[in-house]
C-alpha cells in the first residue's frame, strides 16, 4: 500500500518528534498547555474529531476553541460524528439552523447523521445537510420503496487528498435511528417506509454496507480507510456497536465513533482478518477534541485533548461571534425568572455517573410529575399515569433560579404532551420494554412514571421480541417488572395495575403516538388530546404552580410546595436524588 513520506530531514524530523512527545508544557502559537502532544512536522496528516455536542456550545471547550486550534496546524481536517443539532435550546430553537452556521464557520471538512440529527423530521435532516458548507456521509441510509432497498441517499464515503496522501473517510449511522429518533419521519403520509438505514437483526446487512464501502474506497486508490460511525459501544447496542463492525468487516484503519457518549482515547479492535484497527471517541457535550495523527512511517495515533490542554490557544474569533450572539439571543428570550429551586434536581446517582436512563432519579420523577399534574391540575383531564423516557431528560436543575431556560435544557426536543387511553397490558409492556436493559447498561427509553410504581427484577433475563430497529414486537417469556401499582386519587392508595382495564397516560407524542424508542405497544392507544403543549412548556407550569414559601413573588420548587404534596399518599420526594421510591430494582445480575 502506498503511504507517501514527505521528510526532508530525518533526523531533524524525528528529533522533532520526540520533543513533542516528552514535553510538559508547550507555550508557543496554538501550542498544548499539558503533556499532550500537538502536531508535528513528522505528522503527514491530523484529523480533530468532535462526535455527539449536542449543540453545548457554551461548554470550556468550544468551537472557537477547536476552530482555533485548527489554525494553527497545517494538513488537517475536522471532522464530526454526529448528533450535533439537538440537544438544548441551542439546537431546538432554529431547528439546528445556528449550529450549523457555526459548524461551516469553524471551517468542518465532513460530517456524518447521528440519530438526532433526525429529530426535526426527515425535513429538518435533510435540511441540515442542505445548509452545511461542509458534506455528509453515510454508507447505510438509504432510499427504499415497497420494502425494497434504493440507492445510497448520501455518498458514503469521501475521499480527501492531503498533501499527498489520500485518505476516505466513510460514514456510518445507527440503525437505532429508527427506535431513538420516530419512525414516521422514514415513512410516507401512507405509513409507507421510504427510508431505511442497514442493520439486520444480526447485524449483516450493517456489515455488508460497510464492507462494500470499504472496497470501493480501496478501489480508488487510497492510502487509508477511516470510519466515521455513530454506532457507540453499548450493550444495548449490539449488534450495531462500532466494535462488532471492526470484528466483522476488513480494510479499515480506523474507527472515529460516537452515539454511545464513550471516553475512548485510543483502542485498538482486531478486525476479522486479524489486523488491529484504531478506535476513538471523545465522550460527549465537547468534553474533549480528538486528535488522530497519521505519521509519516504510516502510523496512527489518537488522544483527546481538553480545554485545559488548549487553554493557550486563541479562539478563533469569527466562530466566536457567531457563538456569542447565538447564546445571547437565547438567553435573552428563555431567561426570564420563573421559580426558584430549593433542591438540587440531578441525572446523576450518588456517585455523579448519570443515571436517568437506567435507574429512578428526582429529576426523572419531576419531569414525569409535571405532566401529570399538567393533566390533571390544568387541564382538568382526569389523568391517570405520566411517563417520561429517560433518553428525553438532558440536564438537571441546580439550586437557585429557575427560568424557562431551566426547563427548555431539560426537555429541549421540541415534542408536545398528549394523553392517550390504553390497557393495563400496554402499560406493562411498555414499562418492561424501558427496563430491558436495567443492571445491563442505559437506555434512552427507560420510562419515569408519575401515578405509578413498580419492581424491576434485575435477574431475569431480557427475552422481548423486538425487530431489527429495535421496535417492540412481543412480549417476554418472563416479565422482568413486577408489582406495578396505580395511584388513586380518589383513595390515595396505590392499587395493583388491571391488565384488561383501561387508563389514561400523558406522555409527549414522541413515545406514545410517533413509536419513539420503539414503544409500538401504544399503537392501538385511543387519543384523547394532542398538542397540549411543548415539552419544557409543561415543565414551566407546573414549576410556577409551587407554593411561594418565602412570600417573594417566585414559587419555590421543593416537595411540601409541590401541588401534588395535596394528593394523600402520593409518592413525592425532590430531596432524594434517588426519587421516591416509584421504581425499586430486585435482583442480581452476572
Amino acid at each position: 500500500m502506498n503511504k507517501p513520506i514527505k521528510r526532508i530531514y530525518a533526523l531533524v524530523s524525528a528529533l522533532l518528534l520526540s520533543l513533542s512527545l516528552t514535553v510538559t508544557a508547550y507555550a508557543g502559537a496554538g501550542g498544548l498547555a499539558s503533556g499532550k502532544a500537538a502536531a508535528t512536522e513528522d505528522a503527514a496528516v491530523t484529523i480533530l474529531y468532535t462526535n455527539d455536542i449536542h449543540t453545548y456550545i457554551d461548554q470550556d471547550l468550544t468551537y472557537s476553541l477547536v476552530a482555533g486550534y485548527r489554525d494553527r496546524l497545517d494538513h488537517v481536517l475536522l471532522v464530526d460524528a454526529g448528533d450535533h443539532i439537538q440537544g438544548t435550546a441551542y439546537g431546538s430553537m432554529d431547528n439546528g439552523y445556528s449550529i450549523i452556521q457555526i459548524m461551516n464557520t469553524a471551517g468542518y471538512d465532513l460530517a456524518t447523521l447521528g440519530n438526532h440529527e433526525f429529530d426535526y423530521g426527515m425535513e429538518g435532516a435533510l435540511n441540515a445537510i442542505a445548509w452545511a458548507d461542509f458534506p455528509y456521509v453515510s454508507c447505510n441510509f438509504y432510499h427504499e420503496q415497497n420494502g425494497v432497498v434504493g440507492d445510497n441517499v448520501l455518498d458514503s464515503y469521501k475521499i480527501f487528498d492531503v498533501d499527498g496522501v489520500r485518505i476516505a473517510l466513510i460514514g456510518i449511522t445507527t440503525p437505532e435511528s429508527f427506535s431513538k429518533s420516530t419512525p414516521r419521519y422514514f415513512q410516507d403520509a401512507n405509513g409507507n417506509f421510504i427510508y431505511g438505514i442497514a442493520g439486520g437483526t444480526d447485524g449483516r446487512a450493517l456489515y455488508e454496507s460497510v464492507q462494500t464501502a470499504i472496497d470501493a474506497a480501496r478501489g480508488e486508490g487510497v492510502d487509508y480507510v477511516i470510519a466515521l460511525g455513530h454506532l457507540g459501544i453499548d450493550p444495548s447496542s449490539v449488534p450495531w456497536t462500532s466494535r462488532e463492525v471492526i470484528a466483522n468487516t476488513t480494510g479499515l484503519d480506523a474507527f472515529i465513533d460516537g452515539h454511545s457518549h464513550s471516553t475512548v482515547e485510543m483502542e485498538t479492535v482486531t478486525d476479522r482478518d486479524g489486523n488491529p484497527v484504531i478506535l476513538t471517541q471523545t465522550g460527549a457535550y465537547l468534553a474533549a477534541l480528538g486528535q488522530m495523527t497519521i505519521d509519516t512511517d504510516g502510523g496512527i495515533t489518537t488522544t483527546l485533548l481538553t480545554a485545559e490542554d488548549l487553554k493557550d490557544t486563541a479562539p478563533n474569533a469569527d466562530v466566536e461571534a457567531v457563538e456569542s450572539s447565538w447564546i445571547t439571543q437565547i438567553e435573552e428570550d428563555l431567561a426570564v425568572r420563573i421559580a426558584d429551586g430549593d433542591v438540587e434536581l440531578t441525572v446523576n446517582d450518588s456517585n455523579g455517573e448519570r443515571a436517568v436512563r437506567s435507574q429512578e432519579t428526582n429529576i426523572g420523577d419531576f419531569n414525569a410529575d409535571a405532566y401529570y399534574w399538567y393533566l390533571n391540575g390544568k387541564e382538568g383531564l382526569d389523568c391517570d399515569i405520566a411517563i417520561m423516557n429517560g433518553g428525553g431528560i438532558r440536564s438537571g436543575a441546580e439550586v437557585g433560579t429557575w427560568s424557562y431556560l431551566t426547563c427548555k435544557m431539560i426537555n429541549p426536543f421540541n415534542n408536545v404532551i398528549c394523553m392517550v387511553e390504553v390497557d393495563g397490558q400496554a402499560i406493562l409492556d411498555a414499562l418492561e420494554f424501558g427496563a430491558r436493559y436495567v443492571g445491563v447498561g442505559e437506555a434512552g427509553g427507560f420510562l419515569h412514571v408519575a401515578g405509578l410504581s413498580f419492581e424491576i427484577d434485575t435477574s431475569v433475563e431480557n427475552t422481548i421480541q423486538e425487530d431489527e430497529n429495535s421496535v417492540w414486537i412481543g412480549a417476554p417469556q418472563k416479565y422482568r417488572v413486577s408489582n406495578v401499582r396505580v395511584y388513586n386519587k380518589g383513595t390515595g392508595a396505590y392499587e395493583a395495575l388491571n391488565l384488561s382495564k383501561t387508563y389514561r397516560v400523558a406522555g409527549t407524542n414522541y413515545t406514545l403516538r410517533n413509536c419513539g424508542g420503539g414503544f409500538d405497544m401504544f399503537s392501538g392507544s385511543v387519543l384523547v388530546k394532542d398538542y397540549l403543549c411543548e415539552d419544557y412548556m409543561a415543565l414551566a407550569e407546573y414549576a410556577m404552580a409551587f407554593a411561594d414559601s418565602n412570600g417573594d413573588g417566585y414559587a419555590n420548587i421543593s416537595s411540601k410546595n409541590s401541588p401534588l404534596a395535596a394528593y394523600t399518599g402520593y409518592l413525592l420526594d425532590y430531596e432524594d436524588i434517588a426519587g421516591s421510591g416509584r421504581i425499586v430494582l430486585t435482583g442480581t445480575t452476572e
